[in-house]
């Protein structure tokens, strides 16, 4: 009950099965309670890694794993490990994916997108013309620096399409405070992907 209260859940149901098996094997007290809390560490990163994936909104097929690296030239190939890392990220610098359509630059971003959440990042994967829905619908209600304050919740935050945007004065306006907002804020970490005319 007590490890319950302090909310170490992995904890309290481990402690029965490893202290058998420290009896077992001779452990000291301490080498019990590290061990302990290492599964309590180990289940809290995963449960927010998966915290993370669902409010990613990424989609799920678009991973590394499914990735067709083969199709890619040879200077994006070279340069996804790298990004997939996250230094960018943690230096506050942008990333824009420029190419014709069907070359598989969502997909290349979103596996970027899932490696970081892998590494503990927030990302959120949203098409541009969706955010900056979601930005005058905000900004109409008079709390548009309430969603931009959520936002900031994100580490990077993948911007697909932002060339379909309508390119309205408003739409433009709220985009532009998006960008500006996040550079005051935080580092930006914007990751955008722009469809180039063959």
């Amino acid at each position: 009950m007590l490890l319950r209260a302090l909310k170490l859940p992995s904890f309290a149901r481990h402690t029965a099965e490893v202290a058998q098996k420290a009896e077992r094997e001779g452990w000291t007290f301490g080498h019990y309670l590290h061990h302990l809390a290492e599964l309590e560490v180990q289940e809290r990163r995963r449960r927010r890694i998966e915290r993370y994936q669902k409010s990613s909104e990424l989609p799920s097929e678009k991973a590394l794993a499914t990735l067709s690296r083969a199709k890619l030239p040879a200077k994006v190939q070279k340069q996804l490990p790298t990004l997939c890392e996250g230094g960018f990220v943690e230096r506050g610098e942008n990333l824009l994916a420029f190419g014709l359509p069907g070359r598989g630059k969502t997909h290349v971003v979103c596996a970027i997108g899932h490696e970081l959440i892998q590494r503990g990042y927030r990302v959120l994967f949203t098409p541009t013309y969706a955010l900056v829905q979601r930005l005058l619908a905000a900004k109409r209600d008079l709390r548009l620096e309430k969603e931009l304050a959520a936002l900031d919740a994100f580490d990077a935050v993948i911007l697909d399409d932002i060339g379909y945007v309508q390119q309205s004065r408003e739409e433009m306006e709220v985009l532009f405070t998006f960008l500006s907002e996040r550079y005051e804020r935080k580092p930006p970490s914007v990751i955008a992907k722009w469809q180039t005319s063959p």
